[in-house]
């Protein structure tokens, strides 16, 4: 199982007083030598983390891939035709939200604009995801739409305990399962933690996690390839032990 880590959270702080530190580029050099498979970063409309720049200096640095996570707006949609990461995944966006809420709508004007932009985007040669809740509904659009992956929504498992957490569990293996008999990569994400994340990183069908905000926590403590280390050793570990 890959995992790709999310630094958002670096620009997060970084933006708090509208400075140069720390640096969201300089951790992505140390998460990959703490064992990231790739970076994920989301360019978001109202730039709240990550900034244009960043994802410009990142793609000309990273040793590993870069996953842009982005919105399907004009003006970021022409960014990624430009820079030709290695992978553009499309997720939901509110101006309101503290962090993404939920997977993409798959219906009406909403389903319309996201194949859009997965159009362009496969014109100009990126690979394309989707951030989309565990759904078959959604997973049967995504197939439809030809997309190459489709990054399972988390959040509901995370958010949970119990006899909940477990069927939010089951969900997901199930989502994950129904991905792969359609052809589709799967990865998932969202509220994954050191404490929750060895039984999804379990699920068979997922081939990769992608994980920011408690790597970024952790950070703070340890620094950033100690956090990544650890936490590529409980995925390892849960994925051995299946």
């Amino acid at each position: 199982m890959r995992l790709y880590v999310n630094i958002d959270h670096v620009a997060t702080v970084r933006q708090a007083r509208m400075t140069d530190e720390p640096d969201p580029v300089r951790a992505a050099v140390l998460a990959e030598l703490g064992g990231a498979d790739g970076i994920t970063i989301h360019l978001r409309e109202d730039r709240r983390h990550i900034q244009d720049r960043d994802v410009r200096v990142l793609m000309e640095t990273a040793r590993t891939v870069v996953n842009l996570e982005l919105a399907s707006t004009s003006e970021i949609l022409d960014l990624a035709c430009d820079l030709h990461p290695y992978q553009a995944t499309l997720v939901p966006e509110k101006r309101e939200e503290v962090t993404t809420e939920g997977g993409l709508s798959m219906t009406g004007a909403s389903l319309d604009a996201t194949a859009a932009a997965v159009d362009r985007l496969r014109s100009a040669g990126v690979r394309t995801a989707l951030f989309i809740d565990p759904e078959e509904d959604a997973l049967r659009a995504a197939e439809a739409m030809g997309v190459d992956a489709i990054e399972l929504h988390t959040g509901e498992y995370a958010n949970t305990e119990g006899e909940e957490r477990a069927c939010q569990l089951a969900r997901l293996a199930h989502a994950a399962d129904l991905g792969r008999t359609l052809g589709l990569d799967v990865h998932a994400g969202h509220g994954l933690t050191y404490e929750n994340v060895a039984p999804v990183a379990a699920i068979e069908s997922l081939e990769e996690l992608n994980i920011g905000h408690s790597i970024v926590s952790r950070a703070i403590f340890t620094g950033m390839e100690a956090a990544v280390r650890d936490m590529a050793a409980i995925i390892h570990r849960a994925r051995a032990a299946r």
